[in-house]
């Protein structure tokens, strides 16, 4: 078996496991930035549990190859507009990111950090498995070790779908007009898919009693560090990555009680209120019967969604019901923001 300190010497054999970015969260917990694909240099250094210059010392000495890999520095006009999309509140006038692919091509750099050599250790066991794992087609043998590479394949499935696939549906559907329900039913179909594989894989875990114990990146902790405008935003991108459009975030003085209008998928007039709260907080009757005012009579609604960050009254979600509001509280959100659509919008 190769040994892990071949990757620091070896581009060729970096470049072989690169899509191998799954091993960086086997090995310890990657927080990403809002936007749920980079990490800046602060975060890097923290995950390795080095220094900020330890990371730059390396960028400078490697970054061809990390550039290659997804380190980017923005500057001007792209840097505006991810921190607008993102939600990050800062005045650097540049930011160094870099992509999960980058953070493992890091790891496989790196020399003083114990965590950067867990990943390289953990990586190469994963790649001589793979490679080493006898396959027999005569009959069929259920074994452990079958089991677990059929697992293996199940995870490494559903992050392709989870981290190619369904981007890609995203950004045809972004610039299509003809074939843009067809493009959404298609990325329906696969997020279905990709959830029943994460699904089986828990249950899977749970049969088997395996703990994981690795601390989960949920994103409700990143809208939770959002401000007002990044999360009505957010909450504008999954209405338009769900088929909606002509989707205006309306937002501040003179809304007229509702942050977000467009049209559904199917025509419909759409109207949504977004309240960032704290989790320990709730959305009350009252603030329902604003939003009912608003919603049913200045703007005509067929379909309004009030859409917060925190659990509702009963109070509140008797009201909604009553009155056609669909109330989206914390944990529809979450599944919301990981892929599941809301029925009210199909």
């Amino acid at each position: 078996m190769i040994n892990e300190s071949a990757l620091l010497e070896s581009k060729s054999l970096r470049d072989s496991v690169l899509e191998r970015t799954d091993v960086l969260d086997r090995v310890k917990a990657l927080s990403l930035l809002p936007d749920g694909m980079h990490v800046t240099t602060a975060m890097a250094a923290a995950y390795f549990n080095v220094t900020v210059e330890a990371i730059r010392a390396l960028v400078h000495d490697h970054r061809p190859e990390l550039e290659a890999s997804g380190y980017q520095v923005l500057t001007g006009t792209e840097l505006s507009d991810f921190k607008q999309l993102s939600g990050i509140q800062s005045r650097t006038r540049s930011l160094a990111l870099f992509s999960r692919r980058a953070v493992l091509n890091v790891a496989m750099l790196l020399r003083d950090s114990e965590v950067a050599r867990q990943v390289r250790v953990y990586l190469l066991d994963m790649e001589y498995l793979a490679r080493t794992q006898p396959v027999d087609n005569s009959a069929p043998a259920p074994s452990t070790a079958s089991d677990n590479l059929d697992d293996r394949i199940d995870q490494r499935i559903t992050h392709i779908l989870g981290k190619t696939v369904v981007p890609m549906f995203n950004a045809l559907i972004e610039t299509s007009g003809e074939h843009r329900r067809e493009l959404i039913a298609l990325r329906t179909g696969v997020q279905r898919i990709e959830r029943r594989l994460r699904q089986h894989h828990e249950r899977l875990k749970r049969l088997e009693g395996v703990r994981d114990d690795r601390p989960a990146i949920g994103v409700m902790a990143a809208m939770d560090a959002m401000n007002g405008s990044a999360f009505e935003r957010h909450i504008a991108k999954l209405l338009v990555r769900d088929g909606c459009t002509n989707v205006v975030v309306q937002g501040g003085h003179g809304d007229r009680g509702v942050d977000l209008i467009g049209l559904t998928a199917d025509g419909r007039r759409m109207v949504v209120q977004c309240k960032r709260r704290a989790p320990y907080l709730t959305i009350a009757g009252s603030d329902i019967q604003k939003f009912i005012g608003s919603a049913k009579v200045l703007y005509s609604a067929e379909v309004a969604l009030f859409v917060a960050t925190c659990p509702f009254t009963p109070e509140a979600l008797a009201l909604a019901a009553e009155t056609g509001i669909t109330a989206v509280h914390r944990g529809v959100l979450e599944e919301w923001s990981t892929g599941e659509p809301l029925k009210v919008l199909e």
